[in-house]
């Protein structure tokens, strides 16, 4: 067997190869849209796949989000107190529905999580124009629970992160410089998922809606 196998690598090797090189090749996306294009086709991409995406300001976001909790009827918002963001809403509690710190480990109130939550808040490192796609980097201050386990999930952009392709945010934000995250999400709607059937469902495996607060 051993013999059969040399014969025939030794008549593969006496081959002549014809000469010739193959030319170079860049399959990376390169975009330079400004950044009302940017926001533009974000915006359209993530409303495809049935998100919402609401334009709003520094000064004018804690207002839309009281009125999005109202016509949602949420009962409780989960968010962490340690962010700026957070920190922003508890400044006006009395404005939301109940308020729920993640301050617990995860095994400590896994059952409530799961069934009493119904909606969370978190921050974004940017945004993804090319694919509509939303960029987080999960930490302890707001682990991945946050926005993979409750029913509804906003999320904050800020408009000037919103980046053409995700190559220009990895550069843009030097992520080789400042040390890459042990997690990067790249969120592009909310969570579905089809059947056998091709029947499409929303809400099977992460967040039902998705709801971007551009400020």
């Amino acid at each position: 067997m051993n013999k059969a196998r040399d014969n025939i690598l030794q008549r593969l090797r006496a081959q002549e190869r014809p000469p010739g090189s193959f030319p170079g090749r860049d399959f990376l996306s390169r975009h330079d849209w400004p950044a009302a294009e940017c926001l533009q086709r974000f915006t359209e991409r993530l409303q495809a796949v049935r998100a919402e995406v609401h334009h709003s300001s520094p000064e004018g976001w804690l207002e839309l989000l009281v009125q999005l909790c109202r016509d949602k009827n949420l009962n409780n918002l989960l968010l962490s107190p340690q962010t700026r963001w957070g920190q922003a809403i508890y400044a006006q509690a009395g404005r939301f529905p109940k308020l729920q710190a993640y301050e617990h480990p995860i095994e400590d109130w896994k059952p409530a999580m799961f069934h009493g939550i119904d909606a969370s808040l978190t921050g974004t490192l940017g945004g993804i124009a090319e694919t509509g796609s939303l960029i987080l980097w999960p930490d302890a201050e707001e682990p991945r629970q946050m926005s993979l386990v409750p029913p509804v999930h906003f999320a904050l952009l800020e408009a000037g992160r919103i980046y053409s392709t995700f190559a220009e945010a990895i550069a843009r934000q030097d992520w080789v410089t400042k040390g890459m995250p042990t997690n990067a999400l790249l969120i592009s709607g909310p969570s579905k998922s089809a059947d056998i059937a091709q029947v499409l469902a929303y809400g099977v495996h992460g967040p039902k809606e998705l709801v971007v607060l551009v400020v």
